[in-house]
């Protein structure tokens, strides 16, 4: 990657993140709220078998209602591992005593891993971001594990981005080992298609 390139991913992924920071407890608590109901009304997360998603940390949007609104309905979650090398492992989510804490403040499902290719099954991926724009270009947070994980997933599987308001932007600086999502769902916005 450019070193232009990583000073104006940096500097969005900044500017997004200090105003996450900006938000109350209570503001992140209702976005979540509003970004669960919004994605489990998406026709795509209704006919999906197997979700792969992810437990949210920091100021990221809470996912922990939208995993157990899965979980309860019966859809497969598989949640992420962090390995040493950066990569991704999967392994399901049997409700959130199946969570214990992992590297980097994660919380990680305690079940067997299913291997980095574990995504491949899925339906459906929730991926993190900082900030999606309307090509579905994605910011996340600059490690590279979900774009190496979505580099294995057919262009067929539906992925979708969770954002608070203000994080789907005009232009995401993007390179060419960067992975696109289809969809955004944006707390007080609803849900995005993307190009």
């Amino acid at each position: 990657m450019g070193a232009d390139l990583a000073a104006a991913k940096a500097s969005l992924r900044a500017r997004l993140l200090a105003a996450r920071r900006d938000l109350s407890p209570e503001e992140r608590a209702a976005a979540g709220r509003e970004l669960r109901d919004a994605v489990l009304d998406l026709p795509e997360m209704q006919m999906a078998g197997t979700v792969a998603a992810y437990v949210s940390v920091g100021t990221e949007p809470d996912t922990r209602g939208l995993l157990f609104a899965l979980w309860k309905r019966g859809t497969y979650v598989l949640l992420p591992v962090l390995l040493p090398d950066g990569d991704l492992d999967w392994a399901s989510y049997e409700g959130p005593d199946s969570l214990a804490p992992g590297t980097r403040g994660l919380l990680e499902p305690t079940e067997s891993r299913r291997g980095v290719t574990a995504i491949t099954s899925a339906d459906l991926i929730l991926v993190p971001a900082v900030a999606v724009d309307r090509a579905g270009r994605r910011l996340g947070r600059g490690g590279g594990s979900y774009d190496r994980a979505l580099a294995r997933v057919g262009a067929a599987i539906q992925t979708v981005a969770l954002l608070y308001d203000g994080e789907l932007v005009a232009r995401v600086p993007a390179g060419p080992h960067d992975h696109s999502v289809r969809i955004a769902a944006v707390a007080g916005q609803g849900i995005s298609r993307l190009r």
